[in-house]
């Protein structure tokens, strides 16, 4: 009897070895996982922990919104100062149509000066006045010729239609075929540009 009890005890001992090597497992694995709940980085009872240096949603925003105020105040000045450029160059241009013709005019003041001058004078000899009016239409065609008035030349010139006006025809006879015979009135061209043509009768064969 005595030996079947040792060899009872000897038979359990393993079965004891295993239980506690279970429990000092269970006791192992219970401090690791305190330990991990402790560990740094994660959540607490007390919710998630900013990083150093980190900004708060609500600085963002307010970041963000002092941004957007500092645009709009630049596009508000933006319009402003654009508005002053238009109005600047629709002045400028309003006045530029409304004085074009101001140099022109101040040049012909010494002409209309001249004129008056000569119908101021009682001179009975033809020859002073024809001098006179000769020396004022001189005068008038350096002031045009300043401002780029040119006289088409249209006697003796071949027809050119974009330059001279035909408005009569006569037999070429000793006369090249299509050139200008007689001149009635006067074209110009201002700066290249034909503002009026001259009038002119052309040979035809």
């Amino acid at each position: 009897m005595a030996v079947d009890e040792k060899f009872q005890v000897n038979h359990n001992k393993p079965e004891a070895d295993e239980s506690v090597a279970e429990q000092a497992e269970s006791e192992v694995l219970a401090n690791d996982g305190e330990n991990t709940c402790a560990g740094p980085g994660e959540h607490t009872a007390s919710g998630p922990e900013e990083m150093p240096g980190e900004e708060s949603p609500r600085e963002l925003a307010e970041k963000e919104k002092a941004r957007a105020e500092e645009y709009y105040d630049r596009l508000v000045r933006l319009q402003a100062d654009f508005e002053n450029f238009r109005r600047r160059t629709q002045k400028e241009k309003e006045d530029f149509y409304k004085y074009a013709s101001e140099q022109l005019i101040v040049a012909l003041l010494p002409v209309l000066d001249n004129f008056q001058r000569a119908l101021e004078v009682k001179d009975d000899d033809p020859r002073k006045v024809v001098e006179g009016v000769e020396m004022i239409y001189r005068q008038i065609e350096d002031v045009l010729r300043k401002e780029g008035l040119e006289r088409i030349a249209a006697r003796g010139e071949q027809f050119d239609p974009a330059r001279h006006e035909a408005v009569m025809q006569e037999p070429a006879g000793e006369n090249p075929d299509n050139t200008v015979t007689q001149e009635f009135r006067c074209g110009y061209c201002l700066k290249g540009k034909v503002i009026r043509p001259a009038m002119v009768k052309v040979a035809k064969v």
